[in-house]
Protein backbone atom coordinates (compact mmCIF):
# COMPACT_ATOMS: atom_id res chain seq x y z
CA UNK A 1 0.00 0.00 0.00
CA UNK A 2 1.44 3.55 -0.91
CA UNK A 3 1.53 6.42 1.77
CA UNK A 4 -1.13 9.00 1.41
CA UNK A 5 -1.69 12.25 2.16
CA UNK A 6 -4.49 15.19 2.56
CA UNK A 7 -2.87 18.22 -0.13
CA UNK A 8 -5.96 20.00 0.28
CA UNK A 9 -9.18 20.47 1.88
CA UNK A 10 -12.61 23.05 2.10
CA UNK A 11 -15.30 23.58 3.43
CA UNK A 12 -18.38 26.24 3.73
CA UNK A 13 -19.84 27.67 6.87
CA UNK A 14 -22.44 25.49 8.79
CA UNK A 15 -25.48 26.99 9.12
CA UNK A 16 -29.28 28.06 7.80
CA UNK A 17 -28.29 28.48 3.66
CA UNK A 18 -32.05 29.84 2.88
CA UNK A 19 -31.61 30.15 -1.08
CA UNK A 20 -28.67 27.92 -1.83
CA UNK A 21 -28.95 24.42 -3.03
CA UNK A 22 -26.31 21.99 -2.63
CA UNK A 23 -24.88 22.22 -5.76
CA UNK A 24 -23.69 25.49 -4.68
CA UNK A 25 -22.72 24.23 -1.23
CA UNK A 26 -20.64 21.34 -2.96
CA UNK A 27 -19.17 23.57 -5.48
CA UNK A 28 -17.77 26.29 -3.11
CA UNK A 29 -16.38 23.46 -1.18
CA UNK A 30 -14.59 21.87 -3.89
CA UNK A 31 -13.39 25.23 -5.23
CA UNK A 32 -11.49 25.58 -2.01
CA UNK A 33 -10.29 22.28 -1.77
CA UNK A 34 -8.65 22.27 -4.92
CA UNK A 35 -7.26 25.29 -4.65
CA UNK A 36 -5.67 24.39 -1.50
CA UNK A 37 -4.37 21.36 -3.02
CA UNK A 38 -2.74 23.79 -5.90
CA UNK A 39 -4.94 21.88 -8.66
CA UNK A 40 -6.23 24.11 -11.33
CA UNK A 41 -10.16 25.12 -11.40
CA UNK A 42 -11.00 22.20 -14.32
CA UNK A 43 -9.95 19.89 -11.99
CA UNK A 44 -7.74 18.23 -14.19
CA UNK A 45 -5.96 15.29 -12.64
CA UNK A 46 -8.58 14.10 -9.81
CA UNK A 47 -9.28 10.50 -10.85
CA UNK A 48 -12.42 9.72 -8.34
CA UNK A 49 -15.08 11.36 -6.46
CA UNK A 50 -16.71 10.19 -3.29
CA UNK A 51 -19.84 12.09 -2.39
CA UNK A 52 -21.47 11.45 0.90
CA UNK A 53 -24.70 12.38 1.66
CA UNK A 54 -27.63 10.74 4.07
CA UNK A 55 -31.44 12.66 3.72
CA UNK A 56 -31.50 14.65 0.42
CA UNK A 57 -33.90 11.55 -0.94
CA UNK A 58 -36.10 12.33 2.10
CA UNK A 59 -35.64 15.72 2.17
CA UNK A 60 -35.34 17.04 -1.40
CA UNK A 61 -36.16 13.85 -3.16
CA UNK A 62 -32.88 13.09 -4.66
CA UNK A 63 -33.12 9.43 -4.15
CA UNK A 64 -30.71 8.15 -6.24
CA UNK A 65 -27.48 9.17 -8.06
CA UNK A 66 -26.95 11.70 -6.08
CA UNK A 67 -23.34 13.19 -6.28
CA UNK A 68 -24.12 13.21 -9.99
CA UNK A 69 -26.49 15.65 -9.40
CA UNK A 70 -24.60 17.60 -6.79
CA UNK A 71 -21.60 18.60 -9.03
CA UNK A 72 -23.60 18.94 -11.73
CA UNK A 73 -22.56 22.01 -13.49
CA UNK A 74 -19.16 21.71 -11.62
CA UNK A 75 -15.82 21.32 -12.33
CA UNK A 76 -16.15 17.42 -11.30
CA UNK A 77 -18.37 16.89 -13.81
CA UNK A 78 -17.31 13.74 -15.85
CA UNK A 79 -15.20 12.31 -13.25
CA UNK A 80 -16.49 9.19 -11.98
CA UNK A 81 -18.06 9.40 -8.77
CA UNK A 82 -19.40 6.81 -6.34
CA UNK A 83 -21.75 7.63 -3.42
CA UNK A 84 -21.74 6.44 0.14
CA UNK A 85 -24.07 7.14 3.00
CA UNK A 86 -22.68 5.78 6.23
CA UNK A 87 -25.60 8.21 8.44
CA UNK A 88 -23.61 10.60 10.68
CA UNK A 89 -20.44 8.81 9.94
CA UNK A 90 -20.65 9.38 5.75
CA UNK A 91 -18.27 12.00 5.37
CA UNK A 92 -15.36 10.29 7.00
CA UNK A 93 -16.44 7.18 5.62
CA UNK A 94 -16.25 8.64 2.22
CA UNK A 95 -12.55 9.77 2.61
CA UNK A 96 -11.86 6.12 4.13
CA UNK A 97 -12.59 4.82 0.39
CA UNK A 98 -10.70 7.57 -1.24
CA UNK A 99 -7.87 6.74 0.90
CA UNK A 100 -8.39 3.43 -0.01
CA UNK A 101 -8.17 3.97 -3.73
CA UNK A 102 -4.85 6.05 -3.72
CA UNK A 103 -3.30 3.81 -1.16
CA UNK A 104 -3.77 0.68 -3.82
CA UNK A 105 -2.83 2.64 -6.74
CA UNK A 106 -5.55 2.55 -8.32
CA UNK A 107 -6.04 6.13 -8.88
CA UNK A 108 -3.43 8.83 -8.04
CA UNK A 109 -5.75 11.50 -6.98
CA UNK A 110 -9.21 11.33 -5.28
CA UNK A 111 -11.16 13.78 -3.73
CA UNK A 112 -13.90 13.43 -0.98
CA UNK A 113 -17.19 15.66 -0.95
CA UNK A 114 -20.17 15.62 1.50
CA UNK A 115 -23.23 17.95 1.28
CA UNK A 116 -26.61 18.20 3.59
CA UNK A 117 -29.44 20.61 3.53
CA UNK A 118 -31.24 19.85 6.23
CA UNK A 119 -33.19 23.49 7.35
CA UNK A 120 -36.68 23.10 5.33
CA UNK A 121 -39.83 24.99 6.49
CA UNK A 122 -41.66 21.46 7.90
CA UNK A 123 -38.89 20.52 10.82
CA UNK A 124 -41.04 17.86 11.51
CA UNK A 125 -40.17 16.14 8.58
CA UNK A 126 -36.12 16.73 8.86
CA UNK A 127 -36.45 15.15 12.61
CA UNK A 128 -38.41 12.35 10.88
CA UNK A 129 -35.59 12.13 8.41
CA UNK A 130 -33.00 11.27 11.01
CA UNK A 131 -34.88 8.41 12.45
CA UNK A 132 -33.77 6.99 8.81
CA UNK A 133 -30.83 6.02 10.32
CA UNK A 134 -33.01 3.29 12.82
CA UNK A 135 -34.11 -0.20 12.41
CA UNK A 136 -37.34 0.52 10.60
CA UNK A 137 -39.07 -2.67 11.49
CA UNK A 138 -38.20 -1.96 15.03
CA UNK A 139 -39.20 1.84 15.39
CA UNK A 140 -41.71 1.29 17.91
CA UNK A 141 -40.04 -1.08 19.59
CA UNK A 142 -37.17 1.69 20.21
CA UNK A 143 -39.25 4.46 20.77
CA UNK A 144 -40.98 2.79 23.56
CA UNK A 145 -37.74 1.86 24.85
CA UNK A 146 -36.27 4.96 24.91
CA UNK A 147 -39.44 6.31 26.20
CA UNK A 148 -39.53 9.04 22.88
CA UNK A 149 -42.08 10.84 22.47
CA UNK A 150 -42.30 11.40 18.69
CA UNK A 151 -41.68 15.20 18.99
CA UNK A 152 -38.42 15.47 18.49
CA UNK A 153 -35.15 14.21 17.27
CA UNK A 154 -34.96 10.38 18.78
CA UNK A 155 -31.00 10.06 19.28
CA UNK A 156 -31.15 13.59 21.79
CA UNK A 157 -33.17 10.43 23.64
CA UNK A 158 -30.21 8.33 22.68
CA UNK A 159 -27.39 10.73 23.81
CA UNK A 160 -29.36 11.14 27.06
CA UNK A 161 -29.30 7.84 27.28
CA UNK A 162 -25.95 7.31 27.09
CA UNK A 163 -25.41 10.54 29.37
CA UNK A 164 -27.23 8.41 32.02
CA UNK A 165 -25.12 5.53 31.89
CA UNK A 166 -21.94 7.54 32.01
CA UNK A 167 -23.35 9.54 35.60
CA UNK A 168 -24.23 6.38 37.06
CA UNK A 169 -20.15 4.67 36.12
CA UNK A 170 -18.64 8.35 36.67
CA UNK A 171 -18.80 11.24 38.41
CA UNK A 172 -19.97 13.27 35.56
CA UNK A 173 -23.02 15.74 36.57
CA UNK A 174 -25.28 17.83 34.67
CA UNK A 175 -22.93 20.67 35.01
CA UNK A 176 -20.26 18.98 33.09
CA UNK A 177 -21.71 18.52 30.02
CA UNK A 178 -23.08 21.78 30.60
CA UNK A 179 -19.35 22.90 31.10
CA UNK A 180 -18.62 21.19 27.93
CA UNK A 181 -20.88 23.32 25.65
CA UNK A 182 -19.56 26.61 27.35
CA UNK A 183 -15.63 25.67 26.06
CA UNK A 184 -16.98 24.45 22.82
CA UNK A 185 -18.95 27.45 22.18
CA UNK A 186 -15.67 29.65 22.77
CA UNK A 187 -13.79 27.74 20.46
CA UNK A 188 -16.44 28.33 18.13
CA UNK A 189 -15.82 32.38 18.44
CA UNK A 190 -12.80 31.72 16.78
CA UNK A 191 -14.11 29.82 13.71
CA UNK A 192 -15.64 32.03 11.37
CA UNK A 193 -16.99 28.64 9.70
CA UNK A 194 -19.20 27.74 12.87
CA UNK A 195 -23.15 28.08 12.72
CA UNK A 196 -22.69 29.65 16.69
CA UNK A 197 -20.58 30.88 19.07
CA UNK A 198 -20.90 32.77 21.90
CA UNK A 199 -20.40 33.06 25.62
CA UNK A 200 -22.58 31.29 27.52
CA UNK A 201 -22.25 30.57 31.03
CA UNK A 202 -22.91 26.67 33.06
CA UNK A 203 -25.96 28.47 34.37
CA UNK A 204 -27.16 29.38 31.05
CA UNK A 205 -26.93 26.29 29.34
CA UNK A 206 -28.72 24.32 33.10
CA UNK A 207 -31.59 26.62 32.42
CA UNK A 208 -32.12 26.14 28.82
CA UNK A 209 -35.08 24.54 27.61
CA UNK A 210 -35.22 20.70 28.31
CA UNK A 211 -34.91 18.32 25.40
CA UNK A 212 -34.36 14.51 26.76
CA UNK A 213 -32.89 13.59 30.21
CA UNK A 214 -30.54 15.70 31.15
CA UNK A 215 -30.04 17.18 28.00
CA UNK A 216 -30.91 20.79 26.97
CA UNK A 217 -31.10 22.46 23.71
CA UNK A 218 -27.61 24.37 24.18
CA UNK A 219 -25.92 20.64 24.47
CA UNK A 220 -27.01 19.22 21.27
CA UNK A 221 -25.77 19.59 18.08
CA UNK A 222 -27.94 22.11 16.04
CA UNK A 223 -29.67 21.47 12.55
CA UNK A 224 -27.10 22.69 9.52
CA UNK A 225 -26.05 23.07 6.12
CA UNK A 226 -23.39 22.95 4.69
CA UNK A 227 -20.36 21.36 2.83
CA UNK A 228 -16.99 19.84 3.00
CA UNK A 229 -14.18 18.40 0.43
CA UNK A 230 -10.94 16.63 0.92
CA UNK A 231 -8.25 16.05 -1.43
CA UNK A 232 -6.27 12.82 -1.23
CA UNK A 233 -3.44 11.87 -3.41
CA UNK A 234 0.40 10.61 -2.66
CA UNK A 235 3.25 12.96 -0.81
CA UNK A 236 4.85 12.88 -3.78
CA UNK A 237 2.63 13.91 -6.26
CA UNK A 238 1.46 16.65 -3.41
CA UNK A 239 5.00 18.09 -3.04
CA UNK A 240 4.91 17.97 -7.29
CA UNK A 241 1.98 20.09 -7.29
CA UNK A 242 3.57 22.59 -4.64
CA UNK A 243 0.69 21.54 -2.01
CA UNK A 244 1.25 22.25 2.55
CA UNK A 245 0.34 18.53 2.66
CA UNK A 246 -0.69 16.60 5.88
CA UNK A 247 -0.19 12.33 6.53
CA UNK A 248 -3.36 10.61 6.42
CA UNK A 249 -1.76 8.45 8.99
CA UNK A 250 -4.83 6.30 9.81
CA UNK A 251 -8.51 6.27 9.06
CA UNK A 252 -10.74 3.00 10.41
CA UNK A 253 -14.55 2.26 9.54
CA UNK A 254 -15.89 -0.10 12.67
CA UNK A 255 -19.39 -1.59 12.89
CA UNK A 256 -21.41 -1.49 16.11
CA UNK A 257 -22.97 -4.94 17.44
CA UNK A 258 -26.47 -5.33 18.38
CA UNK A 259 -26.95 -5.85 22.15
CA UNK A 260 -23.10 -5.09 22.60
CA UNK A 261 -22.40 -1.43 24.07
CA UNK A 262 -19.31 0.23 24.54
CA UNK A 263 -16.89 -1.76 22.42
CA UNK A 264 -17.09 0.23 18.97
CA UNK A 265 -15.03 3.23 19.41
CA UNK A 266 -12.26 1.71 21.34
CA UNK A 267 -12.15 -1.02 18.40
CA UNK A 268 -11.83 1.36 15.85
CA UNK A 269 -9.53 3.20 18.22
CA UNK A 270 -7.05 0.71 19.00
CA UNK A 271 -6.95 -0.34 14.87
CA UNK A 272 -6.62 3.12 14.06
CA UNK A 273 -3.25 3.09 17.03
CA UNK A 274 -1.67 0.46 15.07
CA UNK A 275 -2.16 1.68 11.71
CA UNK A 276 -0.80 5.17 12.28
CA UNK A 277 2.17 4.00 14.92
CA UNK A 278 0.94 6.27 17.17
CA UNK A 279 -0.44 5.65 20.98
CA UNK A 280 -3.09 8.33 22.72
CA UNK A 281 -0.19 9.91 24.46
CA UNK A 282 0.81 10.95 20.73
CA UNK A 283 -2.30 12.54 20.13
CA UNK A 284 -1.96 16.58 20.44
CA UNK A 285 -5.93 17.87 18.64
CA UNK A 286 -9.06 15.69 18.88
CA UNK A 287 -11.99 16.81 16.72
CA UNK A 288 -15.04 14.59 17.95
CA UNK A 289 -18.76 13.73 17.74
CA UNK A 290 -20.20 15.65 19.95
CA UNK A 291 -23.87 15.42 18.37
CA UNK A 292 -24.62 15.86 22.66
CA UNK A 293 -22.16 17.13 24.80
CA UNK A 294 -21.50 13.92 27.24
CA UNK A 295 -20.73 12.24 23.92
CA UNK A 296 -17.61 14.44 24.32
CA UNK A 297 -16.38 13.24 27.81
CA UNK A 298 -17.52 9.10 26.87
CA UNK A 299 -15.58 8.94 23.49
CA UNK A 300 -12.28 11.29 25.48
CA UNK A 301 -12.32 7.65 27.51
CA UNK A 302 -13.33 5.01 24.89
CA UNK A 303 -10.17 6.50 23.00
CA UNK A 304 -7.72 5.92 25.61
CA UNK A 305 -6.87 9.72 25.82
CA UNK A 306 -7.37 9.23 29.50
CA UNK A 307 -8.89 6.44 31.98
CA UNK A 308 -12.58 5.39 32.53
CA UNK A 309 -14.27 8.11 34.60
CA UNK A 310 -10.92 10.92 34.29
CA UNK A 311 -12.44 12.85 31.53
CA UNK A 312 -14.75 15.04 33.43
CA UNK A 313 -11.79 16.00 35.60
CA UNK A 314 -9.67 16.52 32.66
CA UNK A 315 -12.51 19.14 31.72
CA UNK A 316 -12.69 20.66 34.85
CA UNK A 317 -8.49 21.55 35.16
CA UNK A 318 -9.13 23.33 31.62
CA UNK A 319 -7.12 20.64 30.29
CA UNK A 320 -9.28 20.24 26.38
CA UNK A 321 -9.39 23.97 26.44
CA UNK A 322 -7.42 25.49 23.51
CA UNK A 323 -3.90 25.96 25.30
CA UNK A 324 -4.75 23.43 27.34
CA UNK A 325 -3.04 19.62 27.47
CA UNK A 326 -4.94 18.01 25.33
CA UNK A 327 -7.69 20.81 22.61
CA UNK A 328 -11.23 18.77 22.25
CA UNK A 329 -13.21 20.27 19.36
CA UNK A 330 -11.34 23.48 18.96
CA UNK A 331 -13.23 24.11 16.02
CA UNK A 332 -16.08 24.22 18.21
CA UNK A 333 -17.20 20.65 17.83
CA UNK A 334 -20.76 20.07 16.37
CA UNK A 335 -22.74 21.42 18.94
CA UNK A 336 -21.14 25.10 18.03
CA UNK A 337 -19.75 24.35 14.09
CA UNK A 338 -22.64 23.04 13.28
CA UNK A 339 -23.85 19.00 12.26
CA UNK A 340 -24.92 19.04 8.75
CA UNK A 341 -24.41 15.05 8.48
CA UNK A 342 -23.11 14.13 5.07
CA UNK A 343 -20.12 16.74 5.88
CA UNK A 344 -19.60 16.47 9.53
CA UNK A 345 -16.74 14.09 9.24
CA UNK A 346 -15.00 16.01 6.70
CA UNK A 347 -15.26 19.25 8.20
CA UNK A 348 -13.48 17.01 11.52
CA UNK A 349 -10.73 16.66 8.99
CA UNK A 350 -10.68 20.06 7.13
CA UNK A 351 -9.96 21.41 10.80
CA UNK A 352 -7.51 18.58 11.77
CA UNK A 353 -5.45 19.75 8.42
CA UNK A 354 -5.71 23.62 9.46
CA UNK A 355 -4.77 22.75 12.71
CA UNK A 356 -1.38 20.49 11.21
CA UNK A 357 -0.91 23.24 9.09
CA UNK A 358 -0.79 26.07 11.99
CA UNK A 359 -3.58 27.77 9.76
CA UNK A 360 -6.43 27.95 12.51
CA UNK A 361 -5.71 31.49 13.48
CA UNK A 362 -7.11 32.71 17.19
CA UNK A 363 -8.34 29.18 17.88
CA UNK A 364 -4.79 27.52 16.66
CA UNK A 365 -3.03 24.59 18.91
CA UNK A 366 0.48 25.40 19.47
CA UNK A 367 3.04 22.62 18.33
CA UNK A 368 0.23 20.20 17.09
CA UNK A 369 1.60 17.49 15.03
CA UNK A 370 -1.02 14.41 15.41
CA UNK A 371 -4.67 14.73 14.98
CA UNK A 372 -7.16 12.08 15.99
CA UNK A 373 -10.86 12.50 14.53
CA UNK A 374 -13.84 10.42 16.00
CA UNK A 375 -16.95 10.23 14.16
CA UNK A 376 -20.00 8.32 14.27
CA UNK A 377 -23.36 7.38 12.94
CA UNK A 378 -26.59 5.37 13.18
CA UNK A 379 -27.72 3.53 15.65
CA UNK A 380 -27.64 -0.58 16.39
CA UNK A 381 -28.86 -0.58 19.74
CA UNK A 382 -27.39 0.11 22.10
CA UNK A 383 -24.73 1.58 20.72
CA UNK A 384 -24.08 3.13 17.22
CA UNK A 385 -24.45 1.16 14.15
CA UNK A 386 -20.93 2.82 12.64
CA UNK A 387 -17.68 4.84 14.00
CA UNK A 388 -14.99 5.83 12.40
CA UNK A 389 -11.00 6.98 13.07
CA UNK A 390 -9.01 9.46 11.24
CA UNK A 391 -5.70 9.82 12.37
CA UNK A 392 -3.73 13.01 10.30
CA UNK A 393 0.70 13.60 10.84
CA UNK A 394 2.54 16.43 10.20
Amino acid sequence: MRDVAISGVGMTTFGKHAGRNIKSLVAEAVSEALADARLPGTAEGVDLVYYSNVTSGLLQGQESVRGQHAIHGSCLDGITLINVENACASGSTALNQAWLAVASGQVDVAIAVGAEKLHIEDKARAFAALTSALDQDRLDEIRADLGSTGTGSVFMDIYARFATWYMERSDATPEDFAAVTVKNHEHGMANPKAQYGGRLTVQEVLSARKVSGPLTVPMCAPMSDGAAAVVVTTPELAARAGADAVRLLATVVGAGRAGVYGELVPNAARRAYEMAGVGPADVDVVECHDAASPAELIVMEELGLCGPGEAPSMLRAGETRIGGRLPVNPSGGLQSKGHPLGATGLAQVVELADQLRDRAGERQVAGANIGLAENAGGYIGPDAAVATITILGR
